[in-house]
């Protein structure tokens, strides 16, 4: 009645179903309402729309109201051929859709209602059938029974009666009261005709169905007599062709060529696509996208992972971050069956996490908020429209719209991350800017401004708040990815009463025509605004005074370098372009270098901070850097300084360009690795090729290559000086060659032969002479010559004074081939007690005052030194070396402490310690050389220190990373979390079950943790608990996963970390498998945990683990997929559900 009071009314169809779902007390009872009603009562169109609206709407089954249907049409096609049409209609639309989840409960009702409808189970052979069985036989009912119809319209239905006959299809000549069916009617006579027609088509559409195909496989499988039925009624419709019934000859040969595919020997389902083809192949709905915590979320982890990895200051990375964002999101979005909005979604959400991951109270020599900030204003912007430029040049004009329609989108969702969208105290200032540059244009916009972009005198008083989305869709707009109708979004501007007026930017001043040197103390600390900003201040740089070139070249390698992001590709490659104006690469002369000596010390210093270092690694500029400043060392290494004082950094010299260029130039290749590193790479880690100067040229090479060839580069967005596309040669550069496999020499062995070039000898016995001048044990030391008596009388080399207090003014490239010489001597006299620990560290040190570049050598020197294992431990006893004894419990307790809460239980505390910290010598001389450095010069020496500090801790069997994280917290207090946290990755460098914990733990994290065999879900988990927030949220807190990318590249067997990590997909899977265990058919289990939710947990599980090991080595994905090739392999004894997860897994590596 209600229903009929709704259509009374003139309600729409979708407002009589829920009046119609209203009065019914479930789906199941509705549905046998409505058909019972319709067929054939109350047979009006609007009764037909009600039905479509509640099978689409999900108030009633599509199967269940499709077998009710089915029962009660099919039988009356002729004689209601208005009603099977219809009928036909709705089974094309929702025959083979995906089968959504459902309660156990409902699902057992859903079967019984299905076979009580269509007699389905006795007609093939069951006594009882659940859901799974179901499902299957009832599309291979209608597949029978739509074939069934075609033969018997055509007169063809001649087979012998047997059980698998139709009931629904037995049709006579008469209707329900034996009344003939009128056939006079010439409208209803040609329906019938074209009704036959539309039955081939929807039968050929749903047996097409990739959903259809699997499931007449299963049937094919394991119970082939249903299947044969099926083929047998199959040839008679090759009948219809042979007597010319049908004019639809190809929608029957591929209706034939459907079914007979099923079958066909060279026919085999693409097991990858398989799960794809059982749920629902549909991008995933925004609704369900927004969790990104646990669930569908975190099928994006990749994002997270590369982005955090990329935050690792020690490793550079050849590659651009811009180039790798746009291939991982466009492999996402095809793995996670996403839209380009959710897409885009899932890269700024997890660019923000990363922004909101950095700590500002976490101080240390490692890539701040700037970098972070970087990645999310620049880089991911930069890969987007690289995504949108791609997309239009293969879609229609009119798609270009919707792909910037959905990027619109992703932005606009933001507003619901609120926690997210809080900008960092360093970048307050400038979202606010950002705000209040919206809040203008409006302003000026509701005044009739002629031109509403620029600001008036009474906008300097205009003021908004600003937040992380205010940024980036100033990065955006930058791009020309969106135009400023963002500005009018809803709530975009929220205006800020002050009184006070907004200070204006000195760029604008500059362009104006002030003069640059008035500006440029402000012009230091902000950023440039846009690309006329920048060419103002290049044309100072290329035609300006000396005094304005060298303040424009520090003024671009600042705040613009820095916190630039809307426009930092144009400031990098002009930085870039700046420096490689000055490189004559075909001529010799020295003369341009020194004229613009202090312009070139200028950028130089300014790319050699950490930030600056790292962001030019995101833009994938390692090589061509490398290559710039291969021929400043080359001739600044070989030009003779003006007098004998020590280097400084800040004041432009030879010596500190040299050290500047050679320093930054070391700090792109890992020249200090040692031979250890030769075994890594034959356990399963690449990491031989990326460690050869070699490997940077030839890579830079490459690319410049192909920029020739096109052009214009697709994959750059960086265009440098034509001059310098020229290939670049190490054997161009002598000087830098010959150190070069020098210093690879003194790796591989020690210096055991002796150096026949007498002049090194008498450099190096100088150098000695002058650092050891205290030496009262044993005489004066020095380097022996091959021949003693012949060494005599040599004449000293050039620039040597005879005052041996005195520096000798000689090339920096003469000095470093001697250092190796001088490390040796001086260790030998330490360790045979003829030289004392504070001598020889102060040595050390004077010799690093004079030419900062010697520390490269000495880092070398001694990284190689430690894996020899030939150095005796000496005692740090506070008189000889500095003493750890009051830091060293505390620190072992924090280290401990960092470790449990990321899961990994274990102890560092030595069992057996000495009463006195101990260490071996070299590293006792290299940390203790490390602890004199002044922290004004840390920024350019702690690239090549601090990393062979590391190398030394980790490649001696020595446990000595907290016995220097000891000596450092009380060098520097204020680094004391940053020390504790990278003194936290020591256990993994030689403990596997240190790994193994590591690694169970991340996967604990992101999944949940497993109660008695089974998966236990967790509301905190995912890529939050995964990564962690902020460093400093409860004091040191580290979460598992961050530890983990920190760590892995120092792992010390590969194969195990594989191993481990197959090893706990597999155990997951089998939890997995616990909880979907069934008694039913094992082919059939589909009465247990949806099949689309135990895909989307075989997702989440199969992206974290090959994320894992993306990121632990490449060389163990060609391992993996070498290992998964047979599926019985791993996965034999857990069934289906293991193999559904070794798929995904194989799919996502």
């Amino acid at each position: 009645m209600a229903v009929k009071a709704s259509a009374a009314r003139g309600d729409p169809p979708l407002l009589q179903a829920a009046e119609a779902a209203a009065s019914a007390s479930c789906g199941l009872a509705l549905a046998e309402a409505l058909v019972s009603n319709l067929c054939f009562n109350h047979n009006t169109a609007a009764m037909w729309k009600l039905l479509d609206q509640t099978m689409s709407s999900r108030l009633v089954h599509p199967l269940h109201t499709l077998a009710l249907l089915t029962a009660r049409v099919v039988p009356k096609r002729r004689e209601q051929p208005e009603a099977y049409r219809l009928y036909l209609d709705l089974l094309d639309r929702y025959a083979v859709a995906p089968v959504y989840a459902e309660r156990k409960e409902r699902k057992s009702m859903l079967a019984k209602s299905i076979d009580d409808a269509m007699k389905i189970a006795p007609r093939y052979g069951f006594q009882q059938l659940d859901f799974g069985h179901a499902v299957i036989l009832f599309v291979l009912n209608l597949v029978e029974t739509l074939i069934d119809c075609i033969l018997d319209d055509c007169g063809l239905l001649n087979i012998s009666a047997h059980e698998h006959d139709n009931v629904h299809t037995k049709n006579t000549d008469f209707d329900g009261k034996g009344i003939p069916i009128d056939r006079g009617n010439e409208h209803r006579e040609h329906l019938r005709r074209k009704n036959i027609l539309m039955s081939i088509e929807v039968v050929e559409k749903a047996t097409a169905n990739k959903i259809t195909q699997v499931f007449l496989r299963l049937v094919y499988l394991n119970t082939p007599e249903n299947f044969n039925y099926l083929l047998r009624k199959l040839q008679l419709i090759g009948s219809l062709k042979s007597k010319n019934v049908l004019p639809s000859y190809n929608l029957l040969d591929r209706l034939t060529m459907n079914i007979q595919n099923v079958i066909s020997t060279g026919y085999r389902l693409d097991r990858s696509r398989l799960l794809g083809v059982l749920v629902s192949t549909q991008p995933c709905s925004s609704s369900a996208f927004g969790n990104f915590g646990a669930g569908k979320g975190s099928s994006w982890v990749p994002f997270d992972m590369f982005m955090e990895n990329s935050m690792d200051g020690r490793y550079l990375h050849t590659i651009s971050s811009v180039e790798f964002l746009t291939e991982l999101s466009k492999t996402l979005k095809v793995l996670n069956r996403a839209t380009w909005q959710e897409t885009f979604q899932a890269l700024w959400i997890s660019a923000l996490r990363l922004v909101q991951r950095d700590s500002d109270a976490l101080e240390g020599p490692f890539p701040h908020l700037y970098s972070r900030l970087c990645m999310l204003l620049a880089i991911i912007p930069l890969s987007i429209a690289t995504i949108v430029k791609e997309e239009t040049d293969k879609l229609n004009g009119g798609m270009v719209s919707s792909i910037k329609g959905e990027l619109v989108a992703s932005l606009q969702i933001l507003v619901q991350f609120s926690g997210l969208l809080s900008p960092p105290s360093a970048a307050v200032h400038l979202a606010n800017t950002a705000a209040r540059k919206a809040a203008i244009v409006l302003s000026n916009l509701k005044s009739s401004n002629d031109n509403m972009y620029i600001s008036s005198k009474d906008s300097s008083s205009i003021k908004a708040v600003g937040n992380m989305l205010h940024l980036i869709v100033e990065a955006c707009i930058a791009r020309n990815l969106i135009d400023t109708s963002a500005y009018l979004w809803s709530g975009y501007v929220v205006p800020l009463e002050e009184s006070c007026r907004a200070q204006e930017s000195p760029w604008s001043a500059l362009i104006e025509g002030s003069p640059l040197m008035e500006l440029k103390d402000a012009l230091m600390v902000t950023p440039a605004s846009s690309v006329a900003e920048l060419e103002k201040l290049y044309s100072f740089a290329v035609s300006g005074s000396e005094e304005e070139k060298l303040m424009a070249s520090k003024i671009l390698c600042g705040a613009s370098l820095l916190r630039g992001w809307n426009i930092q590709e144009h400031i990098v490659q002009m930085v870039l372009k700046l420096l490689s104006t000055f490189l004559c690469l075909d001529s010799g002369s020295d003369g341009r270098y020194v004229q613009h000596m202090p312009m070139l010390h200028a950028l130089i210093s300014g790319i050699s901070s950490v930030d600056a270092v790292h962001i030019l690694s995101m833009y994938g500029l390692v090589p061509e850097v490398a290559a710039m400043l291969m021929p400043l060392c080359e001739i600044f290494g070989s030009l003779t300084p003006s007098d004998h004082r020590s280097c400084n950094f800040e004041e432009a010299s030879v010596y500190s360009v040299f050290s500047c260029a050679f320093l930054s130039l070391l700090r792109l290749w890992k020249f200090h690795r040692p031979p250890i590193e030769n075994a890594l790479s034959r356990r399963g880690v690449s990491v031989w090729s990326e460690l050869r100067l070699d490997f940077l040229l030839l890579l830079r090479n490459s690319r410049s290559a192909l920029k020739n060839l096109s052009n214009v580069s697709k994959s750059s967005i960086f265009q440098l000086d034509p001059s310098f596309q020229k290939p670049v040669y190490i054997d161009s550069f002598p000087k830098l060659r010959a150190w070069y496999f020098q210093n690879q020499a003194c790796i591989a062995s020690t210096l055991s032969s002796p150096c026949n070039r007498p002049s090194v000898i008498r450099v190096a016995n100088i150098i000695l002479k002058i650092i050891c001048h205290k030496v009262s044990k044993g005489g004066i030391l020095s380097v022996n010559p091959p021949s003693a008596s012949n060494s005599s009388m040599s004449s000293p080399p050039q620039g040597v004074q005879e005052d041996m207090c005195q520096w000798p003014t000689l090339p920096a490239w003469e000095v470093l081939e001697a250092v190796p010489f001088v490390l040796e001597a001086v260790l030998t006299a330490c360790a045979n007690g003829r030289l004392s620990s504070r001598d020889l560290v102060t040595g050390l040190r004077d010799l690093a005052d004079f030419l900062p570049a010697s520390l490269a050598a000495i880092v070398s020197y001694f990284s190689a030194e430690i894996t020899r294992g030939i150095w005796k431990p000496v005692m740090l006893n506070g008189t000889d070396w500095p003493s750890p004894a009051a830091m060293l419990p505390v620190v072992e307790s924090e280290i401990n402490q960092v470790l449990a809460f990321a899961g990994v239980n274990i102890n560092i505390s030595s069992q057996q310690r000495s009463l006195m910290p101990m260490l071996p010598l070299p590293i006792a001389a290299l940390i203790s050389l490390s602890i004199t450095v002044k922290m004004g010069e840390f920024s350019h020496v702690h690239g090549i220190i601090g990393h062979g500090i590391e190398i030394c801790a980790t490649s001696s069997s020595w446990p000595s990373m907290q016995i220097i994280g000891a000596l450092w917290s009380q060098k520097v207090r204020r680094w004391h979390d940053f020390i504790i946290l990278a003194c936290s990755q020591s256990p993994f460098t030689r403990d596997n079950t240190a790994v193994a914990e590591l690694i169970s733990s991340c996967f604990r994290s992101f999944l949940g943790p497993l109660v008695d065999g089974r998966s236990f879900y967790v509301a905190n988990g995912g890529v939050t608990n995964l990564l962690g927030k902020a460093l400093d949220e409860r004091g040191l807190v580290v979460a598992p996963g961050f530890l983990y990318i920190r760590s892995c590249r120092l792992f010390p067997d590969n194969n195990f970390v594989c191993e481990e990590i197959l090893k706990v997909v597999i155990g997951r899977a089998r939890a997995l498998a616990n909880g979907c265990s069934s008694k039913r058919h094992v082919h059939l289990r589909s009465d247990c945990m949806p099949l689309s939710a135990a895909s989307s947990v075989v997702e989440q599980i199969s992206s974290l683990a090959a994320t894992m090991l993306c990121h632990a080595g490449m060389q163990l994905i060609r391992r993996i997929c070498a290992s998964v090739r047979s599926p019985l392999v791993w996965c034999q004894h857990l069934g289906s559900w293991r193999n559904i997860a070794r798929i995904h897994f194989h799919l996502h590596v």
